[in-house]
């Protein structure tokens, strides 16, 4: 693993685990959605579905936790967007920028993997042409 993917998988790992961290301390102490805390705590766990994939650096987890990410950006930009209270727009403004750091880390780690499949499947492909002198 070369230091460009040895930093997008630090990058992915880090904004997962503190986008974690950050909807924890939203909900419950933050700017929960209803003084006290709320339930809306339960959009932790999502996000601990993928967690064990990324820290074993599994591609498969990579690749679909890049997607589901997604669902946190739009998340956080309905409420940057019209939440009334200050604090919780700012911590969707976070929430925004974690969810968009996971996504480009996971698809720029996971890149070179697929070059390498693409690469090896045009071979073998190839291999199997009838038309091919090879």
């Amino acid at each position: 693993m070369n230091t460009h993917q040895t930093l997008f998988y630090r990058l992915a790992s880090a904004s997962l685990i503190a986008l974690i961290l950050l909807c924890l301390a939203w909900e419950m102490w933050l700017a929960p959605y209803k003084p006290g805390g709320s339930i809306w705590i339960i959009k932790v766990l999502p996000l601990l579905f993928p967690l064990r994939g990324i820290l074993q650096k599994n591609i498969y987890t990579m690749q679909w936790s890049s997607m589901f990410i997604m669902f946190y950006f739009i998340e956080g930009v309905v409420r940057a967007m019209n939440d009334a209270d200050g604090t919780s727009r700012a911590l969707a403004g976070i929430e925004i920028l974690l969810s968009v750091i996971f996504f480009l880390s996971t698809i720029y780690y996971v890149r070179p993997f697929k070059k390498i499949a693409k690469a090896a499947k045009k071979q073998a492909e190839a291999k199997h042409d009838p038309n091919n002198p090879i």
